[in-house]
């Protein structure tokens, strides 16, 4: 597989990571709650290899091609993201100490995460319509093991993206109790906006 075309889907993927989305908000709460944000962005993750896996398996095909599959989907992925958010935004984060340690919380966090990624429909479609244009059919390697490299790349961005993004957000609003939960909050209602949005955009095309 050649590198240029990892590097052109890096790009463009980059792009596409730093646009503020679910994954930004549920990454700032976490940041906000824990000490470590590695739960929660371990399980975002885990939840975009998942995606990987579906779609290098050829069933996202299978999943895109049907409706039943995809409102299914999307009513689970923006129900779950509404629900996440009416949490964060009812019980706001308070910047966690430098005594807090791991708790059992961390596996919580990590689900959540896993939910967050992996139960959007727009990512999986995004996956679809994205990985296939950066693959050679006619390249040496089987086309589930570029989407496979195209997916690690992905993968491998986001978990550096959001762990700094959640570790600024601790270090900046560490001693400042009223702006992380006014943050929390806004994180929370974020998570709401996109879940309705992607219920009513679904919905009504």
């Amino acid at each position: 597989m050649a590198a240029s075309s990892v590097l052109a889907f890096w790009a463009v993927a980059l792009l596409l990571i730093v646009v503020p989305g679910a994954d930004w908000a549920f990454t700032i709460s976490a940041g906000l709650r824990r000490r470590s944000v590695y739960p929660a962005v371990s399980g975002l993750v885990v939840g975009y290899a998942a995606i990987t896996l579906i779609v290098a398996g050829g069933v996202g095909a299978l999943v895109a091609g049907n409706p039943a599959i995809l409102t299914g989907l999307t009513l689970v992925g923006g129900l779950y993201l509404i629900w996440h958010g009416t949490t964060t935004f009812a019980h706001p984060a308070e910047p966690a100490t430098p005594a807090d340690g791991l708790t059992g919380t961390d596996w919580n966090t990590f689900l959540r995460g896993i939910g967050v990624s992996g139960l959007n429909p727009k990512g999986l479609l995004i996956f679809l319509a994205l990985l296939p244009q950066f693959t050679d059919p006619r390249g040496p390697w089987p086309i589930a093991a570029q989407i496979s490299v195209l997916g690690l790349a992905f993968m491998t961005t986001i978990g550096l993206f959001y762990l700094g993004i959640g570790r600024l957000t601790h270090t900046v609003l560490y001693g400042r109790p009223a702006a992380a939960r006014l943050i929390s909050r806004l994180s929370g209602a974020a998570m709401i906006g996109i879940g309705a949005w992607l219920l009513i955009d679904h919905l009504l095309n």
